[in-house]
Order: structure tokens, then sequence, then C-alpha cells
């Protein structure tokens, strides 16, 4: 217990917020924008490795912001109404080409794979308490600011053509949307890495949109979901010692099977039902 206490905690404290990201991501349908956002915090922390930065230090942290900062703007200008290309293929080639720089960036290092692995499947056995209430707080300050502007959040997110309607700067709000969830993907990325991160995010909103139609209740599923499939991660790993990150997104994705096939022989007409409209 006192090897996997405060990675429980991390667990059971820091996926709120991405719950709650989560879901604005899959109504907006570009599934894979925190996964782009994750491994551009990622290349930011291979460059302060290679400028002899240690993964703790703070001009680490500001490097994957900045980098972060900088997908942000990428993916604001690249959401248009008329598109000939669909914006999550310009997320999609984000992504490839921040892990592709990670690599090369990282390639010349004395333990380059080793911190490659570490961004991508993040290390959250030696989380330190400290490292887990500051980015708690942060999350605290975002939700705050969300639920101040929550009516113009989710109207950009659920009614993108209502918020045009009334005049809304749409750009203007998806930049700050964005840059929130920089820093909350920057803090995450190096307590979890990038695939708890992509996790956490996405998988628990799916889950929620199979079972529930209004959005508080949505939330409520995608908390139960990810505090559920956290403690089943942390118990498998602990028992038959694996990978703590690997386990946790291993149950995140059967939980969403287990739903997947539990809505089919569950309720009638599920297919209808699960639409976020």
């Amino acid at each position: 217990m006192s090897i996997m206490l405060w990675p429980l905690v991390a667990c059971l404290l820091l996926p709120g917020i991405l719950v709650y990201y989560g879901l604005h991501i899959v109504r907006r349908e570009v599934i894979f924008v925190d996964l782009a956002l994750a491994q551009v915090a990622a290349l930011g922390m291979c460059v302060a490795i290679v400028l002899n930065h240690e993964p703790g230090d703070w001009q680490t942290y500001a490097w994957s912001l900045g980098f972060t900062f900088v997908g942000a703007a990428i993916f604001t200008l690249t959401r248009t109404r008329d598109q000939r290309v669909p914006q999550e293929a310009l997320i999609g080639i984000v992504y490839v080409v921040a892990a592709a720089a990670g690599i090369l960036v990282l390639s010349h290092a004395a333990e380059g794979d080793e911190e490659l692995k570490r961004t991508l499947v993040g290390d959250i056995l030696v989380v330190r308490p400290e490292e887990i209430f500051r980015a708690f707080g942060l999350y605290a300050v975002i939700g705050v600011i969300h639920f101040m502007f929550r009516k113009a959040f989710l109207m950009i997110s659920f009614e993108p053509q209502r918020a045009i309607a009334e005049g809304r700067s749409v750009r203007g709000w998806d930049f700050l949307f964005y840059m929130l969830l920089g820093f909350v993907v920057t803090s995450f990325v190096h307590i979890g890495g990038v695939l708890m991160i992509f996790s956490y995010l996405i998988v628990p909103a799916v889950c929620a949109n199979l079972l529930a139609q209004s959005f508080r209740l949505r939330l409520l599923i995608g908390w139960l979901t990810a505090t559920l499939a956290s403690i089943v991660g942390l118990y498998v790993s602990f028992k038959n010692d694996l990978p703590t990150g690997a386990s946790i997104v291993c149950a995140l994705g059967a939980a969403l099977l287990l739903l997947l096939i539990a809505s089919r022989f569950t309720r009638p007409g599920a297919g209808t039902a699960s639409s976020p409209h």
C-alpha cells in the first residue's frame, strides 16, 4: 500500500478535469487533439532534456507549455466551418511530426530511448505528493474558469452554429479552450505519459456517451469509469508486477469493451440513445 498510495491518489484526483475535457473533445469530433497536444508537450520536454534540464525542472515544464501553446494556436486556426481538409487529418499530422521530431531530438541523448518511453507511458509509480497537489491546484483553477464561463464553452463545443449566430468569438474561445487544455496536458504528461492522457480524456467520455444523454450525468459516469478503472489497473499492476500506466490504460479499454457488450444486450435501441445530440 505504501508503494501504490500516491499513484492511487493521483489517479483519483487528477482525471476529473480530463473527463470533463473529454466530453468536449468527443462532441467536437477532434478525438486525437489531446493525443497531439500531449505529444507536442512531450516534444517540448525532449528539447529541455537535450538542453540538460531534468524532467522535474521548471524549465522543462516551461518548454513543454510553450510548445503546447503553439499547438493550441494551430488547432484554433485550423477549425473552420467549410474545410476541404478535415481538422482531424491536420491533428494527426501534428501528432506524427511531433513524435518524429521527439525521436530526432533524443537520438543522440545518452538515455534517449528511456526518455522516449517515459514520455509515452509515464512513470506514475514515482510520482511525488507535491507534484500531485500542484497539478490538482492547477486543475482546480482551470475548473473554476470553465465554471465561470461554462455557457460560452458549452455553446462553442455543443452548439457552434448558435455561437456563430450570436456573434461570439469562436476562435477566441477556442484558443482559450485549447490553451487551458495545454496546461492540463503539460502537467499530466510529466506524471502519466501520453497514453494515459489520451485514455483518461477519451475512454470515460465515450463510456458516458453510451449510457447517458445529459451533460451532468455523462460527467458523473465518466468520473466513475475513470475511478474504477484506475483502481483495477493499479491493483492488477501491483499483483502481477506489470507497468502501471499500461495497466490503467488496458483497464479503461476493458471498461469500454464491457459497456459496449452490455449496451447491445441490455438496452433496446442503444444505437440511437448513444447519440451526443
